[in-house]
């Protein structure tokens, strides 16, 4: 699939959508009572483009780097080049995680990545949460929607947040308001990363990249279109549909509540 195809996502007056985002996130701190966010700051475009929202919406905002030894030197540079951009070189923290992380992976007596990796995101939501409390700010998440709908993030990681300004813009459209808001190509074009291990990349572990995600995400959810017709749509085989729709219902549980049952 060719990177034209993501003309199938329907276009967005970019201006609109941050001021819609910028006016939503001011009122739902205002309306929850807290005096204003905190957020984890990455280096990478999700939570950049979060970043000058939240910047946007409230004087209120204070921002956490919590890099680990598989987080690249670039992203953590690009992090406080953002700190500076925001003007916020006194409103942000800067905590390195090995040593926690170290210490509960030895306990559980695990050296796997991917369980490393989750306690990774978690340690960090903690770090947030205990910000949060200590600021009376409501914790801002990153996620985008593309994220969201496959399951590409850790629950009760970077899952636990409170609100989620660009949840329901799609990977390729954030990348679009990340220009539109002058966030430098450094940050709008990088491979995402959780970077919960060294040289792990979104697209990598998705099999795909989100060029091809997005439009497929859209027909099957936003359109409801069955996977045979999403893929004679967009010239894509089958068993490409069949894995993204695969992945959006193995990973429902994640965007759920836990489930309750009755006795």
């Amino acid at each position: 699939m060719s990177l034209t195809q993501i003309s199938i996502l329907p276009s967005l007056d970019l201006s609109k959508v941050r001021n819609s985002l910028v006016g939503q996130l001011r009122d739902y701190i205002r309306s929850s009572g807290r005096r204003g966010g905190v957020m984890g700051l990455s280096g990478g475009v999700d939570s950049s483009v979060t970043a000058a929202l939240l910047s946007e919406a409230t004087e209120n905002n204070f921002f956490l780097i919590m890099p680990s030894r598989s987080t690249p030197p670039r992203d953590v540079e690009d992090a406080l080049s953002l700190v500076r951009k925001l003007g916020a070189e006194n409103r942000y923290a800067y905590v390195e995680i090995d040593d926690v992380v170290d210490s509960l992976a030895s306990k559980v007596g695990t050296s796997d990545r991917v369980v490393v990796g989750n306690m990774k995101a978690r340690v960090r939501m903690t770090l947030l949460y205990a910000y949060a409390s200590k600021l009376d700010y409501l914790v801002v998440g990153t996620g985008d929607k593309s994220e969201l709908l496959l399951g590409y993030f850790t629950k009760y990681g970077d899952g636990g947040v409170d609100v989620l300004p660009i949840g329901g813009l799609y990977k390729t459209q954030v990348r679009s308001l990340a220009r539109f808001l002058g966030l430098p190509e450094s940050i709008v074009s990088k491979p995402s990363s959780p970077a919960l291990w060294e040289g792990q990349t979104a697209e990598g572990e998705l099999g795909i990249g989100y060029e091809v995600a997005d439009p497929i995400l859209y027909l099957l959810i936003d359109n409801g279109m069955s996977v045979r017709d999403v893929a004679s749509t967009l010239g894509v085989g089958e068993d490409i549909v069949s894995k993204v729709w695969s992945m959006v219902k193995s990973s429902e549980h994640k965007r759920t509540s836990p489930v309750i049952f009755s006795p």
